[in-house]
């Protein structure tokens, strides 16, 4: 009969209860039941085996076997100091129980004589400068003195010689449950060098806690080590229960070293209410969570040449980045990385569970990923298989002044479809490595702080979108992101990144949340000079940024919407006079033009102009001819509203090209300059006299135009419109 178990103490997170279910699915597969099963409801795991509740917990009571977690390697292990309080009591130990962890530290002992000795003679050394009694300026001359100094290099140097040697000797001659746990502590490279994955500290210990002592020490907690049944302690069945089931108890263990698994419980200053508060620990969950940590064995060595090796050896581990999470700073960018822990819905058995640990990487097409958002893209895209969900993000982070700890950065869904769109960040894809390099820029301090924050609010951003790939208003921040990195870009000057690369045309599609900002930030951007078999030329982003030095050209300055728009008309009007045209040569792209309807609501104040440029500022890296091939127009519904005829016939003054029938508007500048003073009177009188030149007599009833309207009228110069709308203008006004 095949019992299902809601193990309720054990969640996602802390990283302590995600290890502590690994453990347990390990231990009854491994010493129970061979066919048992394992997944993740929820935040709680489930366990399908054909032990009931009782006879699970009289398993790990009674006949659980503890695997050998040694770690000679290290001083604070315990093998270099005689009784020790969590090695003494496993070697005297004899229940058949503890035998393998018998084997295992005597496997170590058998080769530590050598190592031994030298730790040994470093520490008479050290001794020399804690005799009591001695006074402090004693104890400093002993220390400065040159004969000192000398014979402590001396034995320090041969201690590490020898420490160098013993790794790669010890893997070689292990065998056994220690070597599979050496196997996830540490990763050897080409060269013998031993790298270890952050997920274990540095082969097992973090600073002076090493973690296989303490899982020695907590042994003792649980069971009666004198006892030649290793029997359970008194309170070693609660402490069980709430680490299986989350039963509420009293009595777990205060100030007891919890390291970086449990960062809730580890105490501290504002950890409780009042100002310090004592670490709190289960032993069971000590113990558990060390026998999950087995599974992540860091044994594939090809990874190592990509990143480096202690980060790469590990399952699903890359490095760090300071976004895509609330409280992000750059001093989480430490070295240690970051690890993904996968949570999958089907039931694995252990040996499936392992395949999916062993392969323990994505992928981006053929590329392998090595940075948190190249991960969350390849999660977004089905980029893994085996019936994974989500994964769990970790820190390894320094909190709680220099500790570190596994803190959890959230939660990455991945998509039962992938989602057409995020093919759109393939075009990033080599632009922001480059960026984050700039942006941290610390050695010739290059770096400004607000590129700091304007690239961290994009890595946000696009962090973001990969999990909601088709919410536009996601695609709109990014979009905005972008826009406020790139106008940091043009004012630091020469940088590695550059100006944002060219986009697909589907960066528009994607943001089109049905806004006449979207609409006219499109029209805004793509278009040009003139227009031939559908291929906009000489687009105006020249007038935003360029990739040599600044020229005359370049007139938008990324501050002002509105400031923004009338410089962009004001320089193409000049050029064209340099040109002997009198025209405005700002021709719409293929179905890119500014509606009646989005014109309209412009000038009515119902336009964030600011956002608009914003936007249309980094659509103007849209590949133009790409969108001339594939056009794509926006949703919109006309609402059948129309600007001010006064703002038409300014309008139709300054056009691109002859109206349909033929008649050629010649175009005044001065309509825009007097525009642009506020005079709309002036303007509207200039602008009507082109037009009835041209023979289109125009009758409109004039009224008072404030100056900051005037200035919007101005401003919506720079949005094309059509031709056949030009025509629907000019019947209005002269039907």
């Amino acid at each position: 009969m095949i019992h299902i178990h809601d193990l309720d103490g054990c969640a996602p997170a802390p990283l302590a209860h995600y290890l502590k279910a690994l453990g347990i699915l390990r231990l009854v597969s491994e010493q129970a039941d061979s066919q048992a099963r394992g997944w993740w409801d929820g935040e709680r795991f489930r366990l399908a085996t054909t032990l009931s509740r009782d006879k699970l917990q009289t398993f790990f009571l009674e006949q659980y076997e503890p695997t050998p977690l040694v770690a000679p390697w290290n001083k604070g292990s315990g093998f270099y100091r005689e009784n020790d309080p969590g090695l003494s009591p496993i070697e005297k130990s004899t229940a058949p129980r503890f035998k393998k962890l018998r084997e295992g530290v005597t496997a170590s002992k058998n080769q530590l004589d050598e190592l031994i000795a030298a730790d040994k003679k470093v520490r008479e050394i050290k001794a020399e400068t804690k005799i009591k009694g001695i006074s402090r300026e004693k104890r400093e001359a002993i220390r400065n003195s040159r004969e000192y100094k000398k014979r402590l290099a001396v034995a320090e140097n041969t201690f590490k010689k020898i420490k160098s040697s013993f790794i790669p000797q010890i893997r070689l001659t292990w065998r056994g449950r220690h070597r599979e746990w050496m196997d996830a502590a540490m990763v050897l490279t080409t060269e013998g060098k031993a790298q270890f994955p952050a997920l274990l500290g540095t082969g097992g210990n973090d600073g002076r806690l090493d973690f296989t002592n303490n899982y020695f020490q907590r042994l003792s907690e649980v069971f009666d080590l004198n006892d030649p049944c290793g029997t359970p302690t008194g309170t070693a069945n609660r402490w069980l229960k709430h680490s299986l089931w989350n039963e509420a108890i009293t009595g777990c263990q205060v100030g007891k070293a919890v390291g970086q698994y449990f960062p809730g419980s580890a105490g501290g200053a504002n950890a409780s209410v009042g100002p310090e508060s004592d670490s709190l620990l289960n032993p069971f969950d000590f113990i558990l969570m060390m026998e999950g940590s087995v599974l992540f064995t860091a044994h594939t060595s090809r990874r190592l040449g990509t990143l480096q090796a202690g980060r790469a050896a590990a399952p699903f581990v890359v490095g760090a980045q300071g976004a895509g999470y609330a409280s992000a700073a750059d001093s989480d960018e430490s070295a240690r990385g970051e690890q993904w822990m996968p949570l999958w819905s089907q039931p694995l058995t252990l040996t499936e569970l392992r395949r999916l640990l062993a392969e323990g990487r994505a992928q981006l097409g053929t590329r392998a990923v090595h940075e948190p958002l190249d991960m969350a893209k390849a999660v977004a895209r089905l980029g893994t298989a085996r019936g994974i969900t989500a994964f769990q993000r970790y820190g390894y982070i320094e909190r709680n002044g220099q500790a570190n700890l596994a803190v959890p950065l959230g939660r990455f869904r991945v998509h039962q479809k992938m989602s057409s769109l995020l093919s759109c960040l393939d075009d990033l894809e080599a632009w922001l490595p480059r960026l984050r390099l700039d942006s941290r820029d610390t050695k010739t301090r290059k770096a400004p702080t607000r590129l700091k924050a304007a690239e961290r609010c994009l890595a946000d951003a696009l962090f973001a979108v990969t999990q909601h790939p088709d919410e536009r208003s996601r695609w709109q921040t990014v979009i905005l992101a972008l826009a406020d990195v790139e106008a940091v870009l043009v004012t630091v000057g020469a940088t590695r990144c550059g100006p944002i690369p060219r986009l697909r045309p589907e960066w528009i599609r994607a943001a089109d949340d049905g806004s006449a900002e979207i609409r006219l930030a499109m029209s805004l951007a793509l278009q040009g000079t003139t227009i031939s078999h559908g291929k906009i030329h000489d687009t105006v982003r020249r007038h935003w940024i360029t990739r040599g030095e600044k020229t005359a050209a370049v007139v938008m300055g990324g501050r002002s919407g509105i400031e923004d728009a009338i410089a962009l008309v004001e320089r193409r009007l000049i050029e064209a006079s340099q040109r002997n045209e009198r025209r405005l040569p700002l021709v719409a792209a293929r179905k890119a033009d500014a509606t009646l309807s989005d014109l309209s609501a412009l000038l009515a104040g119902h336009v964030d102009l600011d956002r608009t440029l914003a936007m249309a500022r980094v659509i103007m890296a849209v590949d133009s001819s790409a969108w001339a091939a594939a056009p794509q127009p926006l949703q919109q519904a006309e609402n059948g509203q129309w600007p001010d005829d006064a703002w038409l016939v300014v309008r139709l003054a300054l056009l691109p090209w002859p109206l349909p029938d033929g008649r050629a508007i010649g175009t005044d500048p001065a309509v825009l300059r007097r525009l642009q003073s506020g005079d709309a009177a002036t303007a509207i009188d200039l602008a009507r006299r082109r037009l009835q030149a041209s023979g289109i007599n125009v009758t409109i009833r004039e009224g008072t135009v404030p100056p900051e309207t005037a200035r919007l009228w101005a401003a919506a110069l720079a949005f094309p419109i059509s031709l056949s709308t030009a025509k629907r203008m000019a019947s209005r006004l002269d039907p």
